[in-house]
């Protein structure tokens, strides 16, 4: 698989098989991944992997306290700011309508909104996840950096034929990922990332892309 079709054939997979992921595979793609640029190369990424038995007991604790309307953990960092001006406000509403028209789900039904949220923290039934950590002492360039690296992951899991999906979700319930994975104090978790094989029989709708000329200037001859 060449560099173009990795960025053009990933996306976020919510549907993946239960077949295993060989942690030979994952430690090729993180070992290669850790080339991903940072700056002063201080590589500001802590990442936790989780398989098996660990990762099914933190399944089952999320799933069961966001389906008990558990509280939100208190904020770390915001995931958006509260109004999203234009056009992000309109590309956010035209991504949520497109993801829940593929699941058959009306905007009104807000039951079965919530079952599809919920998938989140079992991990869209992926076999392996990744958390990524950042130190609280860092500052901005050093969040871009770690998101030069999930998605360097993310390319590279795709030359293995494995899809992934990023969740700032798990950032929603910390503390219970804590419970597993017992981070040192200081870090901040950014996100979880689901991994596996695609479950074909899910259905998706593939979002586009802004036109070119939206979001990029040439200046010059």
């Amino acid at each position: 698989m060449d560099v173009y079709e990795a960025v053009t054939s990933r996306r976020a997979v919510r549907g993946f098989k239960d077949q295993p992921v060989s942690r030979e595979v994952l430690e090729r793609v993180l070992s290669a991944a850790a080339w991903a640029p940072s700056g002063s190369n201080i590589q500001p990424w802590n990442t936790y992997v989780l398989t098996g038995a660990p990762l099914a007991e933190l399944k089952t604790v999320a799933v069961e306290r966001v389906a008990h309307g558990d509280p939100w953990d208190e904020r770390q960092y915001e995931m958006y700011p509260s109004v999203l001006k234009s056009p992000y406000g309109e590309r956010r509403s035209a991504f949520g309508k497109e993801r829940y028209s593929a699941l058959g789900i009306a905007r009104e039904d807000w039951e079965a909104r919530q079952r599809a949220a919920i998938a989140n923290w079992n991990c869209f039934g992926a076999p392996a996840a990744l958390f990524c950590y950042i130190d609280r002492d860092l500052g901005r360039p050093q969040w871009a950096d770690v998101g030069m690296y999930l998605q360097t992951v993310m390319l590279l899991l795709r030359d293995e034929g494995l899809h992934s999906c990023t969740q700032m979700a798990w950032s929603q319930v910390r503390e219970t990922v804590a419970e597993v994975l017992s981070p040192p104090e200081g870090l901040i978790l950014f996100c979880g990332m689901s991994i596996g094989y695609e479950d074909p029989t899910v259905s998706y709708a593939r979002r586009g892309r802004a036109p070119l000329n939206e979001t990029v200037t040439f200046v010059g001859g």
